[in-house]
């Protein structure tokens, strides 16, 4: 008899037994956090390009990968995804007093 588990994973996304993909959201968005702190407490010198390009390379493809499979609908799921750039970009220096829509035109950056 197989025990009975809240989720599974299968091809790198967390399922659990409602098939809700909250579960696979808030383990995304807390390893994403994880890699954009670890980006702005590497980086000694605060060039705002190079701190984009490190955070597009090593952070925006944990939040996008495999998205068609785990499409999101709550509106909960998407504002914690979009945390995750939100909060960096309102780390970086020269940006802060900005706007989240001023500073996503200002870095030419899309809306995961």
């Amino acid at each position: 008899m197989l025990p009975a588990v809240e989720s599974a994973r299968d091809l790198g996304i967390l399922f659990s037994t409602d098939l809700s993909p909250s579960v696979h959201v808030n383990n995304v968005v807390s390893k994403a956090h994880a890699r954009a702190n670890m980006i702005l407490r590497s980086f000694v010198f605060r060039d705002i390009n190079l701190l984009i390009r490190a955070f597009i390379t090593y952070v925006r493809p944990l939040v996008e990968y495999n998205t068609v499979v785990w499409s999101l609908s709550a509106l909960r799921d998407i504002d914690a995804l979009e945390s995750v750039q939100q909060r960096f970009t309102k780390r970086l220096s020269r940006l802060k007093h900005m706007s989240y829509a001023e500073r996503l035109k200002y870095l030419n950056l899309p809306s995961p």
